[in-house]
């Protein structure tokens, strides 16, 4: 299923931010920044799938082209935006910065996750039938 498949992308991205918090915290900023980078790479490229392939199949078999996939949209950009703030107070040393916005982030990535898990996918699911598996091995080969 869809849903199962980009919740574990979810909790896969949410422990690469754990390790680049916990490192930071650890003053290890060589750690920090890489596991920094890995988490927004893997956000970023779980924003792609979502945004190349699996929106555009939804909304193509339900003729719903606003609605939620347009607010996920909206909401990626601006936890892009976020991200690019976390990614320049990091390189400017800037800690107390990288956490502040690091929070706010991730309330905002958590109650973005939870509106694709409890509704968005649920429906993806439903739209893709029998095809939710191809769905799943094209967005494998996005990697």
């Amino acid at each position: 299923m869809i849903s199962d498949y980009m919740r574990d992308d979810h909790r896969a991205c949410d422990h690469l931010y754990t390790e680049a918090e916990t490192a930071l915290l650890a003053h290890d900023d060589s750690k920090a920044v890489n596991a920094f980078e890995m988490f927004a790479k893997a956000t970023l490229h779980h924003f792609e799938m979502e945004e190349k392939e699996l929106f555009l199949t939804f909304e193509k078999r339900t003729g719903m082209m606003g609605g939620p996939t347009q607010m996920m949209r909206y909401e990626h950009q601006q936890l892009r935006a976020l991200i690019e703030s976390m990614r320049l107070a990091l390189s400017e040393h800037r800690t107390d910065d990288f956490f502040g916005i690091g929070e706010s982030m991730m309330i905002m990535l958590q109650q973005h996750n939870m509106k694709e898990e409890q509704m968005l996918y649920p429906m993806i699911d439903r739209a893709l039938g029998g095809d939710a598996e191809i769905m799943i091995q094209t967005l494998q080969e996005m990697a």
